[in-house]
């Protein structure tokens, strides 16, 4: 990769920095964890992409969600790499500090999380979804699941999965809370049963002979929301056109790996240096590639895998993407009232500016705010009645003693 790529494909970016658009704010500091899906960020601040929009961007790792959420809510962070689940709950007042309002710029990838299994799991048989149903309701003892944020999608997509398989994740297994890049020493300490989480960590377990992988998170929603460049309401009102071209800056970026093998696999590359995920090369690549090899011996190429553009239907932040986090908020007890979902979305998701970024670069943008995918247990999500899709399920926790078991 060199400084060059990005300048090439700049929209005549000199008109942005010179014009009434120019950023107000030329240095943003952002915020990011140690996956593979913090890739467009990654590209977009070292590969050339943000400079001819007049930006300068310092990236800044973080070691665990909490920390990254703390920083970006007292302003220490201008944007950053965010769980979806992580700014709908600060924005609902559910994310473990005030409720401030926050917002989504554009998506910043879908798919590529996953569910591993322990290797004494393993060792004892359990390695379908039918076995570990069957573990679960049998045992005396509680297994022990690792997710990353309370309200994070590992979490939910965790939930979701278990109780597509019959598992209550609320009273039939524990759930606990661990930073990404210490979900391998928490298996081999025997701390925990499974996880789930983002690349390369399932893909690092499975080499480390720390278990497998027992499901993807595209299994359970093809082409599934996740991460997305969180900020604050604030942060878009006080440098509306800094937003922008830092989202022109990250969709060059997302669509420059999207582009071609060589691509990706030069941001592997990138991803692997210490400064970033500090992981093997070959723990990052086979997966950011689609290559998927699960632990019990099955390979497979990945239809669903981890993409960061698609042509732009990764980076548009429907309406029904934020809001389907908010069914599930409702769902396990999180929220205890419905929240007026439309509103929330519209307030949270930045379209008009996406739009303008996204027509700025020749991204094409859909005039649908929403879309609609069938989940792994049948289930299709379109938006069109959140409140009843929340209590469709036949495993939650609506009733007031799990509520309150929940938010303890």
């Amino acid at each position: 990769m060199s400084d060059q790529v990005g300048y090439s494909q700049a929209t005549n970016p000199l008109a942005w920095v010179n014009g009434s658009d120019a950023p107000e704010k030329s240095s943003l500091d952002l915020g990011f964890m140690a996956l593979s899906d913090c890739a467009s960020l990654v590209v977009a601040a070292t590969q050339g992409f943000a400079q001819p929009y007049g930006l300068t961007l310092n990236l800044k790792r973080q070691s665990s969600w909490a920390g990254l959420r703390d920083k970006l809510v007292s302003g220490e962070l201008d944007a950053a790499h965010s769980l979806y689940g992580l700014i709908y709950a600060v924005h609902l007042g559910i994310g473990g500090v005030a409720a401030t309002d926050m917002a989504v710029l554009m998506g910043l990838n879908q798919n590529g999380q996953g569910i591993n299994l322990s290797q004494g799991l393993q060792q004892q048989g359990v390695t379908s979804p039918e076995a570990l149903e069957r573990k679960v309701h049998q045992s005396r003892t509680k297994l022990t699941f690792a997710q990353t944020f309370p309200t994070g999608t590992h979490a939910m997509w965790l939930y979701y999965w278990l109780a597509s398989q019959g598992i209550h994740p609320l009273r039939d297994v524990e759930s606990v809370v661990v930073p990404p890049p210490q979900m391998v020493a928490h298996l081999q300490a025997g701390r925990i049963d499974g996880l789930c989480v983002g690349e390369p960590w399932c893909a690092s377990a499975v080499q480390q002979n720390q278990g497998f992988t027992l499901a993807t998170s595209q299994a359970i929603w093809p082409d599934h929301p996740e991460k997305v460049l969180g900020c604050t309401q604030a942060f878009v009102e006080q440098y509306p056109n800094t937003a922008r071209v830092l989202v022109m800056a990250v969709l060059e970026a997302s669509r420059f790996i999207d582009d071609s093998l060589e691509n990706r696999r030069s941001t592997a590359q990138l991803l692997s240096a210490r400064d970033y995920l500090d992981a093997p090369l070959d723990c990052i690549e086979p997966r950011l590639l689609g290559i998927y090899d699960d632990g019990l011996g099955n390979h497979w190429q990945d239809v669903h895998a981890l993409r960061f553009h698609g042509g732009g239907e990764v980076n548009l932040p429907y309406l029904s993407d934020g809001m389907w986090f908010m069914t599930q908020f409702r769902r396990w007890g999180l929220l205890r009232e419905d929240p007026d979902y439309h509103a929330v979305a519209h307030q949270v998701q930045q379209l008009d500016l996406y739009r303008q970024a996204a027509s700025a670069v020749g991204v094409a943008t859909k005039a649908e705010e929403m879309r609609s995918s069938q989940l792994i247990d049948g289930k299709v999500w379109d938006g069109s009645d959140p409140a009843g899709y929340a209590r469709s399920f036949r495993l939650h926790a609506l009733a007031d003693d799990v509520v309150r078991h929940a938010l303890r």
